[in-house]
């Protein structure tokens, strides 16, 4: 998916786990075969059928139970992420858009680029005791992929347990609503010109440790919305209340928003099109990032 670049490249892995890649009592709540037979609703029959043909053909309970037709790929998915505590989504059971490839499909290459992602960012925001900071995902231009990417990001800090927020701070051309199909009726706009104060944030359902902070009525002025110190104050607030704060911002094309964006969350990650974006609008954005007190993590070059 991406290359992530600060002094060094870092090219992402592409070690993909097995569908039942099964370690023994590494978070085993229930057994896979326990979990699949509640969720499936198998009879006592059923279960001896599979059990025989898992003995017979030396698979996994899983294995068996989709060979035989009592299961799908998408249940034993299903139920590794219960019992080790990660979750997923499959076809049916969530709203949320198909570009949220770390959902949809774990053990991809994509998946897995945006895991050693995560890992290098939590590395360079907890070096040397840094304060907890956002982190503002930033782009020179529309199309680059700069919602894409914030919206598997925080899918796949989720996935680590702790409490993550996903800002929409892009107040021109909004899409984290979509994405997550959470409501958009009032937001981060609301917010900042003092008309609400409650009901601004949506859990989403398939991912119990995510929420979402959608922008809702588009402003007229959202460059001054951005700028004015109610926005410093409620990063400030959001910071402490969750364990992982990510922000989406509008391209840089569309004015200085994601530049004031990112100097109140206190950390940035630049987003480019691979084969796409141009050097010079990628230079000036981290010319006017280093020059606000936003540490620059890196820059990531999108190539999905």
């Amino acid at each position: 998916m991406a290359v992530f670049r600060d002094s060094r490249t870092f090219a992402p892995s592409t070690v993909q786990p097995t569908l039942e890649d099964e370690l023994p009592g590494k978070g085993q709540d229930h057994s896979i075969g326990d979990i699949i037979r509640h969720a499936k609703n198998l009879s006592a029959v059923e279960v001896e059928r599979i059990l025989a043909y898992q003995k017979e053909k030396g698979l996994r309970f899983g294995e068996a139970a989709v060979a035989l037709g009592y299961a799908s790929n998408d249940d034993v998915l299903q139920a590794l992420s219960k019992q080790y505590h990660y979750p997923i989504t499959t076809e049916e059971d969530s709203p949320v858009n198909r570009e949220l490839i770390t959902a949809h499909k774990p053990f991809s290459r994509e998946a897995e680029s945006f895991r050693n992602i995560r890992s290098l960012i939590n590395n360079k925001l907890t070096k040397d005791g840094d304060a907890k900071r956002a982190l503002a995902v930033v782009s020179p231009d529309v199309g680059d992929g700069k919602s894409y990417f914030a919206a598997n990001l925080a899918v796949v800090f989720s996935q680590l347990g702790g409490r993550t927020l996903l800002v929409d701070a892009d107040l021109r051309n909004p899409r984290q609503h979509e994405i997550f199909g959470v409501n958009n009726a009032t937001g981060l706009s609301a917010i900042l010109s003092g008309r609400a104060t409650k009901n601004v944030v949506r859990s989403v359902r398939a991912f119990p440790s995510l929420f979402v902070m959608p922008v809702g009525n588009v402003p007229p002025n959202p460059l001054e919305l951005v700028e004015r110190p109610a926005f410093g104050l409620l990063m400030h607030e959001l910071i402490n209340k969750f364990d992982y704060v990510i922000v989406d911002t509008p391209a840089a094309v569309h004015g200085a928003d994601a530049v004031a964006v990112a100097a109140r969350c206190g950390s940035a990650i630049v987003i480019a099109r691979k084969g796409q974006s141009r050097v010079e609008p990628i230079q000036n954005l981290v010319t006017e990032l280093q020059d606000t007190s936003a540490k620059l993590l890196g820059s990531v070059f999108n190539d999905f």
